[in-house]
């Protein structure tokens, strides 16, 4: 089922400016309550915008800490890296120290990313506010399946089912111990997997996916699903 908090926008523009306002507020209460605002980001295309637009907002960045979600196993400067997207679109324009944004080292490969980034998260949890995206497919992350060991933070994936094969990502248990998660569905592609979700299917973002959780999909995602369109 999706999470309770579950709203369709018109369109890509107003999902990702949506989102914007709720990282912005999470950011804050995290800041006036410890002074560190931890974000996990997604991968995919689908979070490009609200990276763009927080790149335009002012904010204490010095307090911010920046990981991801997942990462293909490729070059560190390859343009098909998820922290090569965001690098671009906002952490390359805004003053989060270097330091305090920490990219998989994917280009290791996967199973000694995945330990050098379970060493990494250790003692940075729980994650203060997690960006998700979903695949046609229903993925999230680099989660392509239900099963896997349940008790790796962080797993190497070998032979995903999208290209490229090799990849790391936060485990299930991971992904759904944050402080509050941010579910981000756009374009018509997705539709029916947003669908199936819906309805029960047993698919990897169901198991990734708190029901606590927000979930901001834009009109051609959500047009089979019977949730409420959100007031803005």
């Amino acid at each position: 089922m999706l999470p309770v908090n579950s709203k369709i926008l018109p369109d890509p523009e107003e999902v990702a400016a949506h989102a914007c306002r709720i990282v912005i507020a999470e950011a804050e209460a995290a800041l006036r309550e410890r002074q560190v605002f931890r974000i996990v980001l997604a991968g995919g295309n689908t979070p490009r915008r609200t990276y763009e637009m927080l790149a335009g907002m002012a904010q204490d960045w010095r307090a911010w800490e920046i990981f991801w979600s997942d990462e293909r196993c490729l070059p560190a400067e390859h343009a098909g890296r998820n922290s090569r997207l965001a690098q671009e679109a906002w952490l390359s324009r805004v003053a989060i120290p270097a330091g305090q944004i920490h990219a998989i080292p994917a280009e290791l490969g996967a199973a000694r990313a995945a330990a050098e980034y379970t060493w990494l998260i250790v003692d940075r949890q729980p994650f203060d506010l997690l960006l998700l995206g979903m695949g046609d497919d229903g993925h999230t992350a680099s989660l392509f399946s239900t099963g896997g060991d349940p008790n790796a933070p962080v797993i190497a994936v070998h032979n995903a089912a999208k290209p490229p094969g090799e990849r790391v990502s936060l485990n299930y248990q991971t992904l759904r111990a944050c402080r509050q998660q941010l579910v981000l569905v756009t374009g018509a592609e997705k539709a029916a997997a947003l669908f199936a979700w819906q309805q029960g299917a047993d698919l990897p973002i169901a198991h990734a996916v708190r029901s606590d959780a927000s979930l901001l999909a834009d009109a051609e995602a959500g047009r089979s699903a019977n949730f409420v369109a959100a007031a803005i």
